[in-house]
């Protein structure tokens, strides 16, 4: 079969999202969830997601790690970084997929603000 299985309504754009825009929506909706409930708490934090995290050259275990806390200082704000490519190697399907997003920002929360990941979000379960 050559050609796309689905013509897009407008030329140019895919008809389907992206595997990269499937897991942004996956994203956006825990943060949202997460921020409805910690928002008073976090403050000024900013999330990004790349694909792989530029690891130093320096770097001695095979393990590529899900996400990154870089703490704020002064007017910076405070950064978590969700890597897309490291989190969907470790995921067997889409639900698998959802519980890791849900986990690693649950862990990166808890860690900025100091509490347990299990009092971030009942539905924490360690991998």
């Amino acid at each position: 079969l050559r050609g796309p299985a689905v013509l897009p309504r407008v030329p140019g754009t895919p008809e389907t999202p992206t595997a990269r825009e499937r897991f942004d929506e996956i994203v956006l909706r825990t943060l949202a969830e997460l921020d409805a409930r910690w928002h008073t708490r976090l403050g000024l934090v900013e999330f990004a997601v790349e694909d792989i995290p530029d690891l130093p050259d320096d770097w001695h275990t095979d393990a590529v790690p899900p996400a990154s806390l870089v703490r704020g200082a002064g007017a910076r704000p405070h950064r978590i970084v969700v890597f897309r490519r490291a989190i969907e190697h470790r995921s067997e399907g889409r639900a698998d997929l959802e519980a890791l997003v849900l986990t690693v920002l649950v862990e990166q929360v808890a860690e900025l603000l100091g509490i347990d990941p299990e009092d971030v979000d009942p539905r924490y379960e360690p991998q």
